[in-house]
């Protein structure tokens, strides 16, 4: 049986940057539909963001988030009874994904400080090229990488 379609969701750009970026953002941090909660650590992260590095708060933002996004990364493909790690190029939609989703994770992953510290510290680690979810993003292609020589098993695109 086919999986139900996907349609694809409009979304409405936050209160204070009037950025939908920020706006989905602010969806993946939030836990348990607080919103406001996730709303108040994710302005407070990019306060913390724009005032240590001294630029404009959803620039360096957009950065960060394009730095940890994925070019390629590897889809489990089962060809003649054995399953095959095959390098695919990941949509736009899913690289921001990923990122938005790593930069979390590094920043939930860490201990001591509150939650919009740790996400400011993963952001500016991000815009830098370091941290825990740029680590991420080069396991992932160096996994592709590894595993380019199954790359004509790829599905064929109309």
């Amino acid at each position: 049986m086919r999986k139900k379609r996907q349609y694809k969701r409009s979304h409405k750009p936050d209160s204070i940057y009037k950025d939908i970026a920020i706006e989905r953002f602010t969806n993946y941090v939030m836990e348990k539909g607080k919103k406001s909660i996730a709303e108040r650590v994710v302005y407070d992260a990019l306060e913390k963001v724009a005032s240590v590095i001294k630029k404009d708060a959803p620039e360096v933002f957009h950065k960060a988030i394009e730095n940890a996004s994925p070019v390629v990364e590897v889809v489990s493909r089962r060809v003649g009874g054995a399953n095959y790690q095959i390098p695919e190029e990941v949509s736009p939609t899913r690289r921001f994904i990923l990122a938005t989703r790593w930069i979390i994770e590094a920043a939930r992953g860490k201990k001591g400080k509150n939650i919009s510290d740790r996400l400011a510290e993963e952001i500016i680690a991000a815009y830098k090229n370091e941290g825990a979810a740029i680590k991420k993003k080069q396991d992932v292609h160096r996994m592709a990488e590894a595993n380019r020589a199954f790359a004509h098993f790829a599905r064929k695109r109309s």
